[in-house]
Formats: C-alpha cells, sequence, structure tokens
C-alpha cells in the first residue's frame, strides 16, 4: 500500500535533516529498555544509523521483543543498529571511516562533553550499565568525556547520559545550519525514502538485485 501523501511528505522532511556524521556506540548495553531509549533519542536528533556490541551472553535480536518495541516507540524502525564482535575492533572500524569516537569514561583525559566539536563526524561510545565502557576502548577513543554531577551519586543511567550528550550534539549541529540541508546525497535519500515508505516491498527488490522504482512528489510509483 502507498503511503498517504502527508506520511510520504514527513518521510521525506524527517530524512532531509538525517545525520549521517553523528552515531553512538552501545558497548553491551544488556537492558532492553535503556537501548530502547537510546534509540529512541538517536531518532529524535536526526542519528542515521547507530552501532552495537551485543551483550556476552546475548545477541542483538535479544532485543527484539515487547520491551524492544514498546520503549522505543517504533524508533526501531527509523534507526538501524549495526552489530559488531567487540568494541575496540568497532571504534578502529569507525575511526577508519573518519570518525572521532567520543568514551563516556572518567580518566585523566577525561574532558567536560560540551568541549568536544560535535559537528565533526563523531560517535558516541556508551558503556554497558553494570561496567562502563572498557578501559581497553577508552584508550582507543579519540577522547574521553565525562557530565559534570555535583550529587552523591556520581553516575547517571545510560540512555539518561545518552541522551544528554547527544542533545549537546543537536545544538551545536543546530548551530551550524547542518540540520537546514540534506546531508545525505540525493541517491541515499531517494533509496532510504523508498525503503521507509515501503517497508514490505523493498527487501524483495534487494533479494531480486533490482534497482528501486522512482518515486513521485507524493510517494506514488506506476506500480503502487
Amino acid at each position: 500500500m502507498a503511503p498517504t501523501p502527508e506520511r510520504y511528505a514527513k518521510i521525506r522532511r524527517v530524512l532531509s535533516r538525517r545525520q549521517p556524521t553523528l552515531t553512538v556506540l552501545m558497548d553491551e548495553v544488556n537492558k532492553p529498555h535503556n537501548l530502547s531509549a537510546i534509540i529512541r533519542t538517536c531518532d529524535a536528533v536526526g542519528v542515521l544509523e547507530a552501532h552495537a556490541v551485543p551483550p556476552r551472553h546475548g545477541t542483538l535480536a535479544s532485543f527484539e521483543g515487547h520491551t524492544y518495541e514498546a520503549t522505543s516507540g517504533s524508533a526501531h524502525k527509523w534507526v538501524r543498529v549495526h552489530p559488531h564482535a567487540d568494541a575496540v575492533g568497532a571504534v578502529r572500524e569507525l575511526q577508519g571511516r573518519g570518525f572521532q569516537v567520543l568514551a563516556t569514561h572518567l580518566s585523566q583525559r577525561s574532558v567536560d562533553y560540551r568541549e568536544p566539536d560535535y559537528t565533526k563526524p563523531t560517535c558516541v561510545l556508551l558503556g554497558a550499565e553494570k561496567w562502563g565502557v572498557s578501559d581497553e576502548a577508552a584508550d582507543a577513543a579519540d577522547a574521553n568525556i565525562v557530565i559534570p554531577m555535583f550529587g552523591m551519586v556520581q553516575s547517571l543511567n545510560v540512555s539518561v547520559a545518552a541522551a544528554t550528550i547527544l542533545f549537546e550534539a543537536q545544538r551545536q549541529r543546530l548551530a551550524a545550519g547542518m540540520y537546514d540541508a540534506p546531508q545525505l546525497s540525493p541517491e541515499e535519500l531517494d533509496r532510504l525514502s523508498f525503503e521507509w515508505a515501503y517497508p514490505d516491498l523493498a527487501p524483495g527488490y534487494r533479494e531480486r538485485g533490482e534497482s528501486y522504482p522512482a518515486l513521485g512528489e507524493h510517494g506514488e510509483w506506476e506500480g503502487s
């Protein structure tokens, strides 16, 4: 079924503000409601794709289910999560793609989370609820960041920390005008528009190796 013109207009509007150079890497975040809340924040600030190292005794698929979907408000449909075998390897891969990796970690080189330039390609590395970011991954990161706190408790819930940092990234990018023009190429924008507008049809085209149909102004196409 073709989307309504209003639905398709929203898809195009949201995609035109997606930030492919802003992402997160969740290192063994093991509580589904936390992962879901982080994905929901990613969607809210315009993150295109996220990354995750599954918990030691689980897989990324273990996050799928009632808790995940109910908490994220279906945000997982709009933010693809790429699995990785380990955090250090993921950090190196993202750095190889030009991302600066900022680890939420208290160390001798930690800086206030507002100091980095988030208009650069940036990945925020978030640790597991119980252990945080490992020393090895924190050392591999380009910088360590902390959220100043003045209470008796010296840590935030991982999803709250993610939201705090990502909205600072959004603030800087808004000021730099990075939401004013599409960050995706026209080809990527058209491809994702079809996948979002026709999620049931897109897999079949990919399996057959066929190009997606060109969509009209309101999301219609010849076979719709």
